[in-house]
């Protein structure tokens, strides 16, 4: 069973802005594929029809098997972890136990197996000594480390990252490297850091005009300048793409 179906997916805006045109997309459970595209091409939007924040137009998302549907919404959220490209949009509680804790116990988690369950997640972020911090106190890139931890502790399938690498330093772009890569789970990594695509997900998905316009991967698609050009995705200056 895919971690994530999409066909013919298709979404305009109240305004009559057309924004996707009918896509088409699968993940296979353990992938780790990047979602790249020029700004405009659609990635928010197709990232708020998977737990359902926006309803489809036309076509269908499924996630594990389970379609999204209004009537299927809870559960669905509980599959689709989405960890926002500004940490503090999802940080809002007292203190990092607090804010690891929030999701879970919302859905009923309590006691000592609520204990166990965040201070796993922070484990995993390599956070656990932060457990009693107030979140304003951390880096930039250590809250970034526990709005990840905020989405594990909900155990889902697939966790959906909007540019994660976007304002960390070197050491700390390293840092949630290693983390992504020692996850057993499915990431969907949207990004315009084609650097950071290349070193974390072997696979690669061009969605541009709505569509998706390339998909294959990672290392194949970055070698292509024409493809990149086309779509209005550049490398680094002076990037090379590293020799197998």
């Amino acid at each position: 069973m895919n971690s994530l179906d999409v066909s013919r997916l298709a979404y305009a805006y109240p305004d009559g802005t057309q924004a996707l045109f009918g896509v088409d997309l699968s993940i296979s459970r353990g992938e780790r594929v990047a979602l790249l595209g020029p700004n405009g091409a659609g990635k928010t939007t197709l990232v708020m029809h998977l737990n359902g924040i926006l309803t489809p137009g036309h076509g269908t998302v499924t996630v594990a098997g389970t379609p999204v549907r209004k009537d299927t919404l809870k559960e669905v959220r509980q599959r689709v972890g989405l960890v926002f490209q500004d940490p503090d949009d999802q940080l809002f509680m007292p203190t990092v136990r607090d804010d690891v804790a929030f999701g879970p116990a919302n859905a009923g988690v309590r006691g000592e197996d609520l204990d166990r369950v965040v201070k796993d997640a922070l484990e995993r972020v390599g956070m656990l000594e932060a457990i009693d911090r107030p979140p304003h106190h951390l880096s930039f890139g250590q809250r970034r480390r526990v709005a990840v931890a905020t989405v594990l502790a909900m155990a889902p399938e697939i966790l959906v990252l909007d540019e994660p690498s976007s304002n960390l330093d070197p050491a700390a772009r390293r840092e949630l490297a290693e983390i992504l890569r020692s996850l057993d789970v499915t990431v969907l990594m949207v990004t315009h850091d084609l650097p950071y695509a290349l070193e974390l997900c072997e696979r690669s998905l061009i969605l541009s005009g709505g569509v998706i316009a390339a998909d294959g991967p990672t290392r194949e698609l970055l070698s292509n300048a024409e493809l990149l050009a086309e779509h209005r995705l550049e490398l680094p200056y002076g990037f090379a793409i590293p020799a197998v």
